[in-house]
């Protein structure tokens, strides 16, 4: 989660909003996501899409069974999907997302039964940190830093 934590600085470096991902597997870093829609122009450009868009080019294959993805903040719905279809095992995020969290807190999309593929997921992991620095980075956007 550190590691995810430092893209989500470099991502807030950027302008970004400061989210940032890593996906290991078998203890083997795969790829390191964060944020950059607003670079990219790319409204898809989330960190979990950009991690899982690297670990892919990496291995030759978009399906990364075994794998397990550190976020620093709960997914939204476009990312749990593209979790689903990535084959993700396990997810683990910092803080959670009230408004758009898709697994725990605006919605529970893996909780429906309706997907082919689920995940394990467990959050809290180095949460203050992260929501701190999310807290911090609207803080200084809306000038009242």
């Amino acid at each position: 989660m550190r590691l995810a934590l430092d893209a989500a600085s470099a991502a807030a470096a950027r302008g970004e909003v400061p989210v940032g991902a890593v996906i290991v597997r078998e203890g083997q870093l795969l790829a390191v996501g964060s944020n950059s829609p607003v670079g990219a122009c790319d409204a898809s450009a989330h960190a979990e899409i950009m991690a899982l868009r690297a670990a892919g080019q990496s291995l030759g294959n978009y399906r990364l069974p075994g794998a397990c993805m550190y976020v620093t903040l709960e997914p939204c719905t476009m990312c749990v999907g593209a979790l689903i279809h990535a084959r993700i095992e396990h997810l683990v995020y910092a803080t959670p997302e009230p408004r758009a969290g898709a697994l725990v807190s605006a919605r529970s999309l893996l909780a429906d039964g309706y997907y082919n593929h689920r995940f394990s997921f467990r959050g809290g992991l180095l949460a203050e940190e992260s929501r701190q620095l999310l807290q911090d980075f609207f803080r200084q956007r809306r000038g009242s830093a």
